[in-house]
């Protein structure tokens, strides 16, 4: 089974960031983690998670964001640390990774991504 973040994940419940509780409640050898990109436009990074939890992720979804008003740019146009993140992959365990982002995005995220 895999489980896929949102924002809401990102937010305490007794002093507790719901995504952390639910990394150790669910077993890893039943189920795989889709990183969600997006959460970076509240402060949080795919790659310290990869790092965190090694093995534990299946796939993530790409994105970048705007540091000023948090709006979705090209991939490599915002705040998303590229090589960082692609660094720690391996590290994660990632199999796939899915662009999502709108049209208006497409072209020159999938320009950026190909120079890498």
């Amino acid at each position: 089974m895999g489980y896929h973040n949102h924002h809401m994940e990102f937010a305490e419940i007794d002093n507790i960031l719901i995504y952390d509780a639910l990394m150790k409640e669910l077993d890893p050898e039943y189920v795989k983690m889709q990183f969600q990109v997006a959460v970076i436009s509240i402060g949080y990074k795919a790659a310290t998670y990869f790092k965190k939890y090694p093995g534990r992720f299946i796939s993530a979804h790409i994105a970048d964001w705007s540091a000023v008003d948090k709006k979705e740019v090209p991939v490599g146009q915002g705040v998303v640390d590229w090589k960082e993140f692609f660094t720690e992959l391996e590290t994660g365990g990632l199999k796939n990774i899915f662009v999502e982002m709108g049209m208006a995005t497409f072209k020159e995220s999938a320009t950026y991504l190909h120079s890498l």
